[in-house]
């Protein structure tokens, strides 16, 4: 049984300091740090540094993509190319350090046509087998649809993939509405009141809304993060909240993909439900603790799982 990651709208980080933001100035950059980004990198990445194997597939192109995989391959994680129109972007972070802000440029991938999803579909669907975990996380490229993010799921479902997806915005209410039952559903706070419609105000609510999601056959197990407080995670068989640990915070870029990462091995290595929720939440909570582009940590993600052991909701 493996994980199988997939990011069709990869990047390549670029992370520097310099000591004031000022217009019109020449700034004077630290050496930048370069690091593989974007959704399922990330998980596979984080699934690695928790004690686990991943294989990322990434829909990576031209030599930034290249310098892109050539970073990413390392212990506990593989690399699958997946074909990708035109080349792969970068991203910049700047963090001030006369105040500490980070200020985070994002920039667009290249444009995506159907025919460019549906090659990318077909190499991707022979990588898994029956039982195997394929996570989708993160965002689609430009030119693509809400839509194909559920149709890629609807294909690696009918491959028989167990598929976990963490996805927001129209992407997300398209995989909710497909009623795939995907293995996992997870989406944050925001995304999940966008998604009902209404307030969850607390733990209970969320769980309830969570279980609304199983019960429309969105997935077998839906989660929903509420941020600093924990998790919820609701399945036919019952519902529980896992409390964040209380850890200084250094950055919480990182903390979604590190929880679909715990959840996702726990998962993979049968533990209960309860656990599965205790372990991504432990997974985030470590990666809060780490700077910028880092993810989670396993030695801090093992002293802290029991400070966010799952409890009935």
């Amino acid at each position: 049984m493996t994980i199988l990651t997939v990011t069709l709208n990869p990047a390549l980080d670029l992370e520097t300091r310099t000591p004031e933001l000022v217009a019109g100035r020449k700034l004077r950059c630290a050496p930048a740090r370069r690091d593989p980004g974007g959704g399922g990198i990330n998980v596979a990445r984080a699934v690695a540094l928790l004690g686990g194997e991943a294989t990322a597939a990434v829909a990576a192109g031209g030599p930034i993509g290249a310098d892109l995989m050539r970073l990413l391959a390392g212990p506990g994680v593989a690399v699958a190319a997946l074909p990708a129109p035109g080349d792969t972007r970068q991203n910049l972070s700047v963090i001030e350090e006369t105040t500490g802000r980070q200020y985070r440029f994002i920039f667009p991938g290249p444009q995506w046509s159907a025919a460019d999803l549906t090659a990318a579909r077909d190499a991707l669907l022979p990588m898994v087998g029956a039982g195997d975990f394929a996570v989708l996380s993160g965002s689609l490229p430009p030119g693509l649809p809400a839509s194909a993010m559920a149709d890629l799921a609807r294909a690696l479902t009918e491959a028989g993939a167990a598929v976990v997806c963490d996805t927001s915005g129209a992407a997300l209410a398209e995989v909710a509405r497909a009623r795939l039952r995907l293995r996992v559903l997870r989406m944050d706070h925001a995304e999940a009141e966008e998604l009902m419609g209404r307030s969850l105000p607390t733990p209970e609510i969320s769980a309830a809304a969570a279980q609304d999601l199983v019960a429309a056959d969105a997935a077998e197990i839906a989660i929903l993060a509420r941020g600093a407080e924990g998790s919820v995670l609701a399945s036919a068989d019952g519902r529980w909240f896992a409390p964040a640990a209380d850890v200084p915070v250094v950055s919480v870029t990182g903390a979604g993909d590190s929880f679909v990462a715990g959840a996702t091995l726990a998962l993979s290595r049968g533990l209960p439900l309860s656990e599965v929720l205790c372990w991504g939440v432990s997974a985030a909570s470590s990666a809060v603790t780490t700077e910028a582009t880092q993810l989670c940590d396993r030695a801090g993600f093992e002293v802290i799982l029991s400070d966010c052991l799952a409890r009935p909701v």
